[in-house]
């Protein structure tokens, strides 16, 4: 069913084409219009899209739009086309929705920045890239997207560019994110190869079949795997990239350079979850390869657990919060790597709104406290930032997976369905429980160091700040605490669209995975005791975290924590230093390649280009030149002898004899004809021929003939050399070709 999907990225785009060209002329309620009122036009086509059209075209395909054709080369034909089905649909509310709120927050958050317009622009653009990303029909319009989110991070991020280590941190962004768009770039040329098509609707039926897709490349080696194993895994890195996980996860914490509702909206609404949906999108290939399958949920679980560990000894609020959410994609892909990918895709939605929300707290603190963001001189905020304070409250909860807040649904639903999943098979069924076991450690370790952070910011009598931060404390204005009442909403109540069917024993109650049914297949079907089991247990580690955390932290920093610091200095100095991973990264990789640069520097554009190509050309012209200057001396026996030269030159070409590029041979058995004639017109003037057959010194044929006969007495390859002699001025000229005979 056709439906104009095109209008849902347009808006926003069109939005950014509009405030680039004239938004430093206009005031800035005009500039807010243009931005909030583009992203919440496309808000409002996607939910008449999603709640009104799609319904009725959700069993054949969803609703398809078909803009033109983008590119057709031989077999290769990509239309510009665009596709909602239930999933790409829930990611189109999300962006647009939250988007929307993050627009709005920031009229009040950059109320008094001076690029207020070049701001909303970036906003903008970013929102219609991920759209697009989402919406594509095929991987190439899917990958525009993809990069159009790189674009704008690196924009946003880098938003103050003024300063260095803001700029610095938006090139990090982008150069990481390029590494994984490489592999990205891998497994979409894989899948063309084997399936003939970049059309994900062709690839899903292909990968439904097996068929090509079930080939072994590097067959007889360690590499040997399906190729489907492959493009799965080139894809997946491609998601590492965009989606922060290990090893590429390293340059999120960084992206908290930018503005504090530029963290929220990669972190939310966009870019971070492009790796996750991605992974969903193309399920049905990884489905065919538990090895990839595997390596997804390993990677997923590894990350959860180690940025948990890194956030639990940071002092930056937005730093926490950045750690915390490449945390929180772990688990994500931890359950689309363990097949469930309802839930997976189920913690995509609630995390959507309670890091938003906390992103957008924790700019509200900072607006509050002058622009820092050093939770060690915070304190005591709770009764100086009541909304702000309130809301923090059930977005701590929610993530911290205390019931009945929407992160406690969504974080049951993934570690119950790692330790239920049997997509793995006898080889690897330790897999799932193992995800499953470092899934809970990373739980605990989230309410503990989410609790830390609330427990530092807003508990205590008395804020550790200084006194001129103390004056400057107040709640923030209507239009950035009207955003988070409302995300404070959906973080209490949204896990209650994905409650566990099989427990209630009402499937249909579960609304979101009976939406996403036809897309990702049916909710994974976990046993009653099993879900019983991980939802006590989920109870027990968000409770024993927030306890662990009070301990150490509650009302401010208490004996214990100190106890801890001075008994392991060494430990906590490693995680407050994210375990030096950059720093290894710089020792392993960024020194070599820049020792490599500078060496290729040196050879190519210091000694290639300067000294021989640039200046070796001006030291031939200035040879030249002083060789040209010693015979225009205005001494005419100078110039004579330069005249005899040039005329000694001119005779010499002119009386040379006239041979052909290319002898004419002809082979007949073990005769051959050669012709040395220029041209099918004998010479015009008389010319002595030798022709010598085996090229031995010895010519066999000589004369004026321009022709010869010769006969060889075996086969083999022989060498004809032919020389042509001017017999008035004695000039010469000789030419060779191999001769083949059999």
């Amino acid at each position: 069913m056709t439906f104009n999907l095109r209008l849902i990225p347009l808006l926003p785009f069109l939005g950014a084409a509009i405030l680039m060209l004239f938004g430093r002329k206009w005031k800035r309620d005009t500039v807010l219009l243009v931005a909030a009122g583009a992203i919440a036009g496309s808000c409002l086509v996607a939910v008449d899209a999603f709640f009104t059209a799609l319904p009725a075209a959700a069993s054949k395909g969803g609703l398809h739009d078909v803009v033109g054709t983008w590119m057709a080369a031989g077999s290769l034909k990509i239309d510009l086309a665009l596709r909602l089905d239930a999933l790409s649909g829930l990611l189109c509310l999300i962006i647009t929705f939250i988007g929307f709120l993050i627009h709005i927050y920031s009229s009040g958050y950059m109320e008094h920045d001076p690029d207020y317009p070049r701001f909303f622009a970036y906003l903008n653009l970013f929102c219609g890239a991920m759209l697009v990303l989402v919406l594509g029909d095929s991987l190439p319009v899917m990958f525009i997207g993809w990069e159009g989110v790189g674009l704008c991070s690196y924009l946003l991020i880098g938003f103050w560019y003024s300063s260095s280590a803001n700029a610095d941190a938006g090139k990090k962004a982008f150069i990481t994110n390029r590494i994984g768009d490489l592999g990205f770039l891998i497994g979409m040329f894989l899948l063309y190869q084997f399936t003939g098509s970049l059309n994900i609707p062709e690839i899903t039926a292909a990968a439904s079949g097996g068929g090509a897709l079930m080939q072994t490349l590097f067959p007889g080696t360690i590499f040997a795997a399906p190729v489907a194993f492959w493009a799965a895994l080139f894809l997946f890195i491609g998601a590492t990239g965009k989606s922060a996980q290990i090893p590429l996860y390293v340059w999120l914490p960084d992206a908290m350079a930018g503005p504090t509702p530029v963290s929220a909206l990669i972190h939310a609404a966009t870019m971070v979850t492009a790796g996750v949906y991605m992974v969903a999108r193309m399920h049905a290939l990884y489905l065919l390869t538990p090895g990839a399958m595997a390596i997804v949920a390993c990677v997923g679980a590894l990350t959860a657990l180690f940025a948990a560990i890194i956030g639990f000894a940071q002092n930056d609020f937005k730093k926490v919060l950045a750690y915390s959410t490449i945390s929180q994609l772990g688990f994500m892909f931890a359950g689309v790597g363990t097949a469930n990918f309802g839930a997976g895709v189920f913690h995509l939605f609630t995390h959507a709104f309670f890091k938003a929300g906390l992103f957008l707290c924790a700019g509200s603190v900072m607006h509050a406290m002058g622009g820092s963001g050093d939770i060690t001189i915070m304190g005591g905020l709770r009764k100086k930032l009541p909304f702000t304070h309130g809301v923090f409250l059930v977005c701590w909860l929610a993530i911290c997976g205390v019931p009945f807040f929407s992160g406690f649904f969504s974080k049951d639903s993934i570690i119950s369905g790692a330790f239920g999943t049997e997509i793995f098979g006898e080889g690897l069924l330790w897999v799932g429980k193992a995800v499953g076991v470092v899934l809970m450690l990373a739980a605990l370790g989230t309410a503990f160091y989410m609790s830390r952070l609330y427990f530092l910011v807003f508990t205590g009598s008395e804020t550790r700040a200084s006194d001129e931060i103390k004056h400057h404390i107040h709640e923030s204005p209507g239009a950035m605490v009207g955003p988070l009442v409302v995300l404070a909403v959906g973080a209490a109540l949204g896990g209650f669209i994905g409650l566990p069917g099989g427990l209630l024993d009402h499937p249909e109650w579960n609304l979101l995975a009976d939406r996403l049914a036809p897309v990702l297949g049916p909710e994974m079907e976990v046993s009653r005791s099993i879900e019983l089991g991980f939802m006590v247990a989920s109870v027990v580690l968000a409770l024993g975290g927030i306890g662990l955390a009070y301990l150490f932290y509650g009302g401010g920093y208490r004996e214990p924590s100190r106890k801890f610091a001075a008994a392991a200095p060494r430990f906590v100095r490693l995680v407050q230093d994210k375990f030096r991973i950059d720093e290894l990264y710089g020792l392993l990789i960024i020194r070599p390649i820049k020792r490599l640069a500078k060496g290729v520097f040196f050879v190519v554009d210091r000694i290639l280009i300067d000294k021989i190509l640039v200046e070796g050309s001006g030291a031939i012209v200035g040879v030249l030149a002083r060789m040209a200057r010693a015979v225009q001396g205005g001494d005419v026996q100078r110039y004579m002898a330069v005249f005899a030269i040039g005329a000694a030159g001119i005779v010499y070409l002119a009386t040379r004899p006239s041979v052909p590029d290319v002898l004419k041979v002809t082979v007949s058995g073990l005769s051959v004809d050669v012709d040395a004639r220029r041209g099918s017109k004998p010479a015009s003037r008389v010319q002595d021929y030798s022709f010598d057959f085996d090229d031995d010194g010895k010519p066999e044929v000589t004369g004026a003939a321009p022709a010869a006969h010769h006969a060889y007495p075996r086969a083999g390859t022989y060498t004809v050399r032919v020389q042509v002699k001017d017999p008035n001025w004695g000039t010469s000229t000789s030419l060779k070709q191999k001769v083949e005979v059999r």
